[in-house]
């Protein structure tokens, strides 16, 4: 519930109608995804995708340990575990991973992703472009437009705008804490060039059931000023060599959300029914993890945000919690004991990952929702003396679903030990090219100017993948 406090009380829970307002009453128009969809099955007329939800491996997950393994390699290569047989003959997954096996039908593992720097940097997860300003830790990449790139769930803002009134087009779901920022070192849903109008909604991983107003009152709710103020979730500095226009924008969309609980409920878990809780772990005991804690919400949100009304949703998922692993948290950056943090990590993620991918198919959502799980590069084919694999940016996997795109197939090869693509070399950007065409958007024509003015394509010359057309 979305809460604003009263006059009585720094908040408003618990105390009388007369002293607070619970914003719902409100509520702008708009659809939700499921409302769209019966009307264009009415209709006759099928519109493209809907939105995305991104799934973030921070840390840079091994390919050789996940999708794509090497039995027959020496040990110091094959590593500890096997290969299981997916329902699609010649796709063989972890052994750690049975759910997804089980699945395979409903997604395509890409074996031959390349385009990455030996960076510990997701903005090209994010953006689709290696390409970047100086970050803390990441050394500058040239090439970058002034004001940087915008992520994939602003372009989807800019372009398309909101579908539903009072839903953020771009929700970021990823822990906004200094360690966890410091692993992803790019804001998943920064806006680039396109301002910050076109900003992710930024929610905060460690209290998602209340969004509070820090020091916005009743008396204060007509005053766009002083309510915008107080919206710390949600506003950004105003790009200050953007245009009025943007700006506009931005307070248009933040009033939108301040005054419809439509978000506020869709990131309130305690709505959802325990079967549906079930499919994603939520109802179960986490003993061997710290604080008993896991981050399997984050995928059950992201598929209400979507649901909702969100374009693009992303999520950075490790286990509980995510930081930095030199302090003892938690990524995907194993230099050492890599086998035993699988043995914890990956069925957490066989869990989550085949629990949205199946609800998303059992609500009918599927087909107008897609899925990409990737992270920032691949590891070392080589085992090290720290039994770890190191960072290795010649080639890595990633999976891909829905969206209308074709499922139940592998997209390219490594070579012997999985050091370098051998067959279909697939570009990150070719992936976002895919994407944009899924959604609607002719990556070909499509440009927006930077903030020097200059006329900027959204992939370059990458088009969308073939193997991946509906």
């Amino acid at each position: 519930m979305l809460t604003i406090a009263g006059p009585q009380s720094p908040f408003c829970d618990g105390i009388s109608r007369r002293s607070c307002l619970r914003i719902g009453g409100l509520a702008l128009g708009g659809l939700a995804l499921p409302e769209i969809l019966r009307a264009e099955a009415a209709s006759g007329v099928r519109n493209p995708a809907k939105g995305i939800i991104m799934v973030l491996l921070p840390g840079g997950p091994t390919h050789l340990d996940t999708f794509d393994l090497k039995p027959d390699a020496p040990a110091e290569i094959r590593g500890e575990f096997r290969p299981i047989a997916t329902n699609v003959p010649g796709l063989d997954i972890c052994e750690l991973m049975p759910r997804l096996a089980g699945i395979a039908d409903k997604y395509t593992v890409i074996r031959s992703l390349v385009g990455f720097r030996d960076d510990h940097n997701t903005h090209w997860c994010s953006t689709g472009w290696e390409s970047h300003p100086a970050m803390d830790s990441s050394p500058i990449v040239a090439g970058f437009p002034l004001g940087d790139w915008p992520s994939m769930g602003s372009v989807l803002s800019r372009k398309l705008g909101p579908r539903v009134g009072g839903i953020p087009p771009a929700v970021d779901l990823t822990p906004i804490d200094p360690d966890a920022r410091f692993i992803l070192r790019t804001p998943p849903t920064q806006p680039g060039y396109l301002g910050a109008a076109h900003a992710g909604f930024e929610v905060n991983a460690v209290d998602r059931k209340n969004i509070m107003l820090s020091g916005v009152t009743l008396d204060r709710l007509a005053d766009r000023r002083s309510l915008l103020a107080g919206f710390d979730k949600f506003r950004r500095q105003v790009d200050q060599n953007g245009s009025a226009d943007g700006a506009e924008e931005f307070h248009r969309q933040a009033i939108e959300v301040l005054t419809s609980s439509k978000l506020a409920d869709a990131l309130d878990l305690s709505c959802e029914d325990k079967v549906v809780r079930s499919r994603y772990g939520l109802d179960r005991n986490y003993p061997n993890e710290r604080e008993g804690k896991t981050l399997l919400d984050q995928f059950l949100l992201a598929r209400r945000v979507i649901e909702a009304g969100a374009r693009c949703v992303t999520l950075a998922f490790c286990r509980w919690p995510f930081g930095r692993m030199l302090r003892g948290d938690y990524n995907w950056d194993w230099h050492k004991d890599l086998f035993n943090e699988a043995r914890g990590a990956l069925p957490l993620l066989d869990l989550g990952l085949s629990g949205l991918i199946q609800d998303l198919s059992q609500r009918g959502l599927l087909d107008d929702v897609a899925v990409v799980v990737w992270g920032e590069f691949g590891r070392t084919p080589k085992i090290n003396a720290n039994a770890g694999r190191d960072h290795w940016p010649g080639v890595c996997s990633a999976l891909v679903a829905g969206g209308g795109m074709r499922s139940g197939q592998v997209i390219g090869s490594t070579t012997k030990w999985g050091e370098l693509p051998q067959s279909s070399p697939v570009h990150f950007r070719d992936v976002f090219a895919t994407l944009y065409q899924r959604l609607g958007i002719d990556v070909a024509t499509t440009q927006f100017n930077d903030l020097a003015g200059r006329p900027q394509y959204l992939v370059g010359e990458h088009r969308s993948l073939p193997e991946l057309a509906g």
